[in-house]
């Protein structure tokens, strides 16, 4: 097993986070994989995007709390349940595929 990591930019408030953190915690678990370290910091010039997909998306709606964050996520597995994880996580993100729809939390993969 090796040191591996998995990055995502969200638009989230308290409550998103708290759900994509979840998903993440979820996946690792089921995985076998371990979380070494779990951090998000502001990003409001690499996810900007996030925050006029978010207003295209809700038109007319505040965007309230939310904010551009990057999610970091440092693992110990390997590099087939790294991208076993990615799938998984980016599955729960936009459980509707390649449909039209409006995600819960606006994201990006970094």
């Amino acid at each position: 097993m090796r040191r591996r990591k998995l990055t995502f930019g969200l638009y989230a408030d308290a409550e998103g986070l708290a759900r994509v953190r979840s998903l993440v915690e979820d996946a690792v678990a089921s995985r076998g994989a371990r979380i070494t370290t779990m951090s998000e910091r502001p990003a409001a010039d690499a996810y900007d995007f996030l925050a006029a997909q978010w207003a295209v998306e809700h038109p007319g709606q505040s965007s309230g709390t939310r904010q551009p964050i990057e999610l970091r996520v440092r693992l110990l597995c390997s590099l087939r349940t790294r991208r076993s994880l990615r799938k998984a996580v980016i599955e729960a993100l936009c459980p509707e595929g390649t449909a039209p729809h409006t995600c819960h939390v606006p994201w990006s993969e970094a």
